[in-house]
């Protein structure tokens, strides 16, 4: 089944091949090391001092796939660091923008940063030889069958940490249930988000007793000083002074960005808007969208003028500022939630105890959104029931925060408190890794 699974991985590199060739900057960023060259070293250019002999430090490898997941893994490597002295933590991204952001967070903690390789047998196998590590810890639910095996066999334990399995990926996996099945009994723990997060992954193969729910890490997500600071500097650049409310559009997706300036040109609301949408290939259309409305806009990635305090609409074009705007914001809409594709997560502007409205479709984060509804805590828009209803089913949910500072004030302390009474994930993940990170004698 390997085999023909290799084959068909090879079949889909091919057919998606122009796109390394049309798409250079979103696709082929750390290709060499995907194909498994890392160097000839004790790791790749820029890793940190450690123990005098690398060779003898058992290697933590953590695996974040994107922005989210890397941003979630923050307390994760703190508290590893300080529970495991005796390893070396490694990390690994999938994309360009988590590999930026995973550089810019944890350059003084990390030994290595680098680009998970493909999953060809020897890719896998020159990685694991360069990196040897003991365990792999994959955020969230990342299923690369190859590497599962190799590891394996190379005696490396595999660790599911904060783990989501939503109805939709359960569904796409359940058709190939018997491989999926296979690849799974590699694994030696799945710490899961949520019961049904827990349920779903125990049904598709890893063993009941393998399988436990630590909850959402990114519960235990806090401001850093360095952030605090980026929010000052944001503060003063773009002139945001409470005068006008500001509006955060967080992690939008193509067309909602049009959708959230219908909304709020329909409410007369005195608003100014920052969009920071979810994919940095699309910074620039939205420029271009901005560029043929009325309102005037200034992007974060241009030189300072004394016009971007002005400006109607801010376009937060850079890689890992956001959390550091959400304390400037009056109201928080997150993205991905008016289509289809399942929503962002809502936990960083909760965070900063800011008032969140979501679109209806938020499955990718089901039980956090559903303790959120709760608890009042967040307002989450109406399915559109024709077509072009987005924008006024939006305005009806922002509507409640726009002239009622007192509203939107009730709903970040609730947002905040939701936040502490699920800390502790981190916490728990750490003490089911135990048994797999013992200390060497």
């Amino acid at each position: 089944m390997f085999a023909l699974y290799s084959f068909l991985y090879s079949v889909a590199f091919i057919l998606a091949s122009p796109l390394f060739l049309l798409r250079r900057e979103k696709y082929a960023a750390g290709f060499r090391e995907r194909l498994g060259n890392y160097g000839q070293g004790p790791g790749p250019e820029g890793a940190r001092e450690s123990a005098a002999n690398l060779d003898s430090v058992p290697v933590i490898w953590l695996h974040c796939v994107s922005v989210g997941e890397t941003n979630a893994a923050r307390p994760l490597v703190d508290q590893l660091l300080a529970a495991f002295p005796d390893h070396r933590i490694i990390v690994s991204t999938t994309t360009r923008t988590g590999q930026e952001l995973a550089k810019n967070i944890f350059k003084e903690k990390a030994d290595a940063i680098f680009y998970f390789p493909f999953d060809w047998k020897f890719t896998v196998r020159r990685a694991l030889r360069y990196f040897q590590p003991s365990i792999l810890l994959l955020m969230e639910t990342e299923i690369w069958p190859r590497f599962f095996r190799e590891a394996s066999i190379s005696g490396v334990k595999i660790a599911m940490v904060n783990g989501r399995l939503s109805e939709k990926s359960f569904r796409r996996y359940s058709y190939v249930k018997r491989f999926v099945r296979l690849v799974l009994g590699f694994i030696d723990v799945a710490l899961m988000q949520s019961e049904k997060d827990a349920q779903r992954i125990n049904i598709l193969g890893v063993e009941a007793d393998k399988v436990l729910v630590t909850g959402n890490l990114k519960f235990d997500l806090t401001i850093g000083e360095n952030e605090t600071a980026l929010t000052e500097e944001l503060r003063a650049r773009f002139g945001i002074d409470g005068e006008r409310p500001l509006v955060v559009a967080a992690s939008t997706h193509e067309p909602e960005e049009a959708w959230v300036l219908e909304a709020l040109g329909l409410s007369g609301f005195p608003f100014r808007l920052m969009f920071a949408p979810r994919h940095p290939e699309r910074f620039d259309a939205v420029a271009k969208m901005l560029a043929e409305t009325q309102y005037s806009f200034a992007r974060r990635s241009n030189y300072a003028t004394e016009s971007d305090k002005s400006s109607d609409v801010i376009l937060l074009d850079s890689i890992g500022e956001l959390r550091a705007v959400y304390p400037l914001a009056d109201i928080v809409f997150v993205g991905g939630s008016l289509i289809r594709h399942g929503g962002q997560s809502v936990l960083e502007p909760a965070i900063a105890g800011k008032p969140v409205v979501t679109g209806p479709f938020t499955h990718n984060f089901e039980s956090v959104v559903k303790g959120f509804l709760e608890n009042k805590a967040i307002i989450q828009a109406q399915q559109a029931e024709r077509g072009r209803d987005e924008p006024w089913q939006l305005y009806s949910a922002l509507r409640t925060f726009f002239d009622d500072p007192d509203k939107r004030d009730e709903y970040g302390k609730r947002a905040v408190e939701v936040m502490e009474n699920n800390r502790g994930a981190t916490h728990r993940t750490i003490e089911f890794l135990r048994p797999l990170l013992r200390k060497r004698s």
